[in-house]
Order: structure tokens, then sequence, then C-alpha cells
């Protein structure tokens, strides 16, 4: 994927992008991703507005799931190949943290 872009969703679920797709974010910094350095060459942030540690509402894991079923439309390559920050770059980033509920994300993912 050639593409970078970074978004927010916020607490009440609005959706703001940053940096369009076909432009480069700067969202991940020094970073790895299956053996693959510098995730801003090709990947999409999405923060959600929170803490690592709050619960995130459950309008921004329904708005998540929508941007992320249309960005996989747009860009089938993504699959499933969706990781959080702390992910990618270790001890580093620590989001989405313990907070993020990955089994609500892929449940409205499904459904």
């Amino acid at each position: 994927m050639q593409v970078s872009s970074h978004a927010l969703i916020k607490r009440t679920g609005e959706i703001v992008q940053f940096v369009p797709f076909n432009e480069r974010a700067w969202h991940a910094g020094q970073s790895n991703y299956c053996g693959r350095e510098r995730c801003n060459d090709f990947s999409i942030g999405i923060e959600l507005e929170g803490t690592d540690s709050d619960e995130f509402e459950d309008i921004q894991y329904r708005k998540l799931a929508q941007l992320v079923s249309s960005l996989q439309a747009a860009f089938p390559q993504i699959s499933d190949n969706i990781t959080g920050h702390s992910d990618i770059a270790p001890g580093r980033k620590t989001d989405p943290g313990t907070g993020f509920d990955w089994d609500k994300l892929h449940s409205y993912l499904k459904g």
C-alpha cells in the first residue's frame, strides 16, 4: 500500500481527517510491522480520543469499524492487517492501551 493517512475519532464519534490518503502522514514514527520498517510509508493511522486505560465509547468502535470497512473496500491489501501503535512501536507507544476492546472492534467488523 502506498498510502498514508491520519485521522481521529472523537469520543462523540466525529471523524476528523488530518492527512488525505494520497499524502504521507507522520503518525507512526520509528516503527515495524511484520518485519517492514517505517510504517509511515505504507499505513493509515487512526487515533481514538481517550487514554490508554479508559474504556472507549461504543460510538467510537462503530465509527472505527465503518471507517475500516470503507478503507478495506478501497484498499483490499489492508485485509485484516489492523494493529495498535503499541504493536508497531513497542516501548515507545502505548496506545490504544488496555481500555481498547479488540474483540468489540472485530465484532463490529463482522457485523
